[in-house]
This record gives structure tokens, C-alpha cells and sequence, in this order.
């Protein structure tokens, strides 16, 4: 009895909502029913019985921008009236439209729950994956707890949370804490306190995904070792301090999600050097061979400094350099063509004043593809990437070999206007015509690229449960794995 007493107090209270939304978009255009699929247009009519007896025949387009006005709450109270009503109400395109009001664009929601919802290693073919329930999945984001997120960085450490548009705060690197022979365990704790004080949250509360810097590339056992133990220490200093869940992965990993992306060479332009880091599903082929070159961000910055330096431009400290490579320079599509420009440009630097860059603002680019301009020994970008390219078609890892065509910048470097295409152009004039068709390098969506991908996997539908590890598996599960 009590039951049907909550079923008609519903549906009565749906049926007067239902009548006053009608009543104000009865007279409507139906052009809104553009998001439906053209089977679901043919149907002219649909049966909406409620206990009131309220409504009898309404064309589908009308019901469903009803359902719109009425929002997510009041339309998920309608699954418990009847089976016919869960059925109307559990229509997918009408969730979708409800997770495309978030703050997360929709390509995000939808490449992370198609392909990153099951955890690691990700689905090799998410299309093959049982049709997904987008009402359900976003009664499950609007559950999951908020993170903490720390990206270790190269040149410096973001972090802060994952339902925020973009980290909150900047720290040294956990290698920088404490001194030269302080142990692993001791920096990292030392690191992570300071970073939750900074944060002023309870650890014990919320979960935390953090981005491994990419280091020890090599495929031997000594590195092996290393990243273990490297990993393991993380998992144990952030369990010491009674975190309930952790994620750790790798950073070229995360900027490959952060592109939409499971599959491809990622391209990091770090502090002080650039990785090339080929993955296919989520995992970092290291047998494959993961190339490096001697050329980051601070060599940029600092070539960029001779060259003002040797102009007499004044400047006090390098953040001015830095700040005048991150919005005049550019990268060249053609350098010997670029020479014959006029490129001049200014810009004003807080309490600096204005700066005249000339053919500065692509030199100083132009030493990543060829890095004996700034005196450096070292091969160039498009170089280490062909020979990538090369090492992942012997490998032969699979039938297809488009997965190492897609190439995905990341780091603040890379946000270089112009640095895509030219990469794009050396690479197909390096490669045979059969390995140059169908290469295509993504630039970086924002700066912080590992952010964005820890973001993304944060906010998932099915975290922490998918991608975190707790104390107790841990203890059980990791420490007899080989990462």
C-alpha cells in the first residue's frame, strides 16, 4: 500500500509539472528534435499514461524538450511511476544532452566512458563494448567523489582538484625535496605533506591520482627496477598517510588521454629534455624503445636570451624571457621563407614595459628541429619521431600499423603555434610514402596535458573503483607484480 501511496504522489506531482512545462512549449517550434536519430523521429507519437490520466497522445519531439525543461532530477523520479515511464525517461540522447550541459565538453564524457570506464588496461576495441546507459552513467559521475591531483612535472608540480577547470597551485618537483642522499620514501613524504597542507584538504578523505614523471626509459632491469621502486614508493608513503585510494600512471600516458587518444607517440617537450614515448592500449611499449632528446623548454628559453642579449634588449629576470617565448614565438613552416618576412611584434610584460621580437619569435623554436643553431649535439624532434615510427613498424605489435601515425604533443612547449604542422610536414618528407599517408600530429588542447588526462580519469562514471588500488590490494596484488 505504501508503495502505490509514493507511486501516485510521484506521478501526481510529474503530471503538474509535466502540464505547466506543456503549456509553455506547446507552441514551440520542434527544430529542437535535431539530436534524435531518424528512426526515432519516425515515430510521430508516443503513449504517456500518468495516474492523473493527464496526458493521452503527444508527438515524441514535444515530450522530449518537456523532459529537457524538467531537468535530470525531476526527470530521474519519474523511472519509479511505472516501466513504461523508466522506459520513456531512460532514453540515451536525452542524457546526453544532460551531460553536454556539464562543465566537461562532451567529447571528453564521452571518449573517457567509451573507452577508459573499464580502468587498465584500456578496452584494445571499446566499440565492441555492451551498449552503454548514459542515465545511469550520470547518476555515477554525480557521485564520484572529488579528487586530489598532482602532476610531478618536469620543471615543476601542479596539483589540485578534479573538479576544478585547472590545477590550483604550482610546487618544486618531489626530487627536489630534501638533499642529494635523503631516501626515496623520506623526499616523497616530505613532498606529499607539503602539498596537502598546501591544499588544506584531509587526506583520509578523498582519493588522489598522480602523474608519474617519465623517467628510466630504457627496457633493461636496472630500469625496470627503478620504476618499481619508484612506483611502489609512491603507493606506500601515500597509504602511510592513510590516503584511501591511489592512482599512479605515467605522464605520457595521460597526455595521450588528454588528446582522446589510447594509442600513439607522445611527444613530451619537458624542462630540461623531450621524450618520444610510443603506447598502444594505455601501455607504454618501452620495448618498442622510448627516445630522447637533449633539447627541453630551458633551452628555448635560454637561446631566446642570447639572441635578445645580443640585440642589447634589456630584460631583469628570465621570467620576462619566458614570458615573451610563451606569446610572440612561433614555429616556421618554412624557416628559410620565415628569414625573408617581416615578423616583427611586441608585446608588455607586467612591470617590464614593451619588447620588439623580430625573427627572434621562430629562431628560437627552430632549435628543436635543429638544435646545432643553438649549439646543441643532439638529433632533432622530427629525427627522434621518424625513428620511432621506425623501431614501432618492426616491432610489429599488431596488424595495423596506423596506432604510431598519431602523433600527440605535449607540455608547455608544445603549445608553440605552428610547431604541429611543421612537425607534421618534416615527418612526411622523412618517411616513405607508405609510412607518410595518414600521419597526423595533435597539438596539445591546453598546457597542462597530464592534468587534463588525470582530470579525465578522475571524473569517471566508475572511480576510484576501476583505477585506484586501496591499502590492502596493494599489499595483496602489487607487491607480486612486475611493472
Amino acid at each position: 500500500m505504501s508503495c502505490f501511496v509514493v507511486r501516485t504522489t510521484v506521478s501526481d506531482k510529474m503530471a503538474i509539472l509535466l502540464r505547466k512545462v506543456w503549456e509553455s512549449v506547446s507552441n514551440r517550434s520542434t527544430s529542437n528534435s535535431n539530436s534524435y536519430s531518424s528512426s526515432d523521429r519516425q515515430q510521430q507519437m508516443v503513449y504517456v499514461q500518468s495516474s492523473t490520466g493527464a496526458f493521452d497522445r503527444m508527438p515524441l519531439d514535444i515530450f522530449m524538450i518537456i523532459l529537457k525543461f524538467l531537468g535530470p532530477k525531476e526527470v530521474a523520479k519519474l523511472t519509479v511511476v511505472c516501466k513504461s515511464w523508466k522506459w520513456i525517461v531512460s532514453d540515451n540522447p536525452l542524457w546526453i544532452f544532460f551531460l553536454k550541459n556539464h562543465q566537461e565538453s562532451w567529447d571528453s564524457i564521452c571518449f573517457a566512458e567509451t573507452h577508459l570506464r573499464f580502468g587498465y588496461p584500456v578496452q584494445a576495441f571499446p566499440n565492441q563494448m555492451p551498449q552503454l546507459s548514459f542515465m545511469h552513467i550520470y547518476g555515477q559521475r554525480t557521485q564520484v567523489p572529488g579528487s586530489v591531483i598532482i602532476d610531478g612535472g618536469s620543471g615543476y608540480c601542479k596539483f589540485g582538484w578534479s573538479k576544478d577547470a585547472s590545477p590550483s597551485g604550482r610546487s618544486a618537483t618531489f626530487l627536489e625535496f630534501g638533499n642529494i642522499e635523503s631516501p626515496m620514501y623520506s623526499k616523497l613524504r616530505h613532498f606529499f605533506a607539503t602539498i596537502y597542507s598546501r591544499m588544506q584538504v584531509k587526506k583520509s578523505a578523498h582519493p588522489i591520482v598522480v602523474s608519474i614523471p617519465i623517467c628510466h626509459y630504457e627496457d633493461t632491469e636496472s630500469a625496470k627496477a627503478a620504476r618499481r621502486q619508484l612506483k611502489e614508493a609512491i603507493y606506500m608513503v601515500l597509504f602511510d598517510m592513510c590516503v584511501p585510494a591511489v592512482c599512479a600512471i605515467n605522464q605520457a600516458t595521460l597526455a595521450l588521454y588528454a588528446a582522446r587518444q589510447t594509442s600513439g607517440i607522445v611527444v613530451n617537450i619537458g624542462y630540461h629534455q623531450t621524450s618520444v614515448v610510443p603506447i598502444l592500449h594505455g601501455k607504454v611499449m618501452r620495448k618498442v624503445g622510448v627516445e630522447v632528446v637533449g633539447m627541453g623548454a630551458l633551452n628555448l628559453t635560454g637561446f631566446l636570451r642570447d639572441l635578445m642579449q645580443q640585440k642589447n634588449i634589456n630584460f631583469e629576470p628570465l621570467s620576462t624571457v619566458r614570458s615573451l617565448k610563451e606569446n610572440l614565438c612561433y614555429v616556421a613552416l618554412d624557416y628559410e621563407s620565415e628569414l625573408l618576412k617581416d615578423t616583427q611584434a611586441s608585446f608588455e610584460v607586467s612591470a617590464e614595459g614593451w619588447f620588439n621580437l623580430s625573427e627572434e619569435r621562430f629562431q628560437t623554436g627552430e632549435i628543436l628541429f635543429q638544435p646545432r643553431i643553438a649549439g646543441v649535439r643532439t638529433m632533432g624532434l622530427q629525427q627522434a619521431v621518424a625513428l620511432c615510427m621506425d623501431h614501432c613498424l618492426a616491432a610489429g605489435l599488431t596488424g595495423d600499423d596506423g596506432w604510431f601515425k598519431t602523433v600527440v604533443l605535449a607540455g608547455g612547449t608544445a603549445c608553440l603555434p605552428g610547431l604541429a604542422e611543421r612537425l607534421e610536414k618534416e615527418l612526411q618528407g622523412l618517411m616513405s610514402p607508405s609510412m607518410s599517408s595518414g600521419i597526423r600530429v595533435i597539438p596539445p588542447r591546453e598546457a597542462d596535458s597530464a592534468w587534463s588526462g588525470a582530470k579525465l580519469v578522475s571524473n569517471l562514471s566508475t572511480f576510484p573503483g576501476s583505477w585506484c588500488l586501496t591499502k590492502k590490494q596493494f599489499r595483496h596484488k602489487y607487491r607480486r607484480s612486475l611493472w
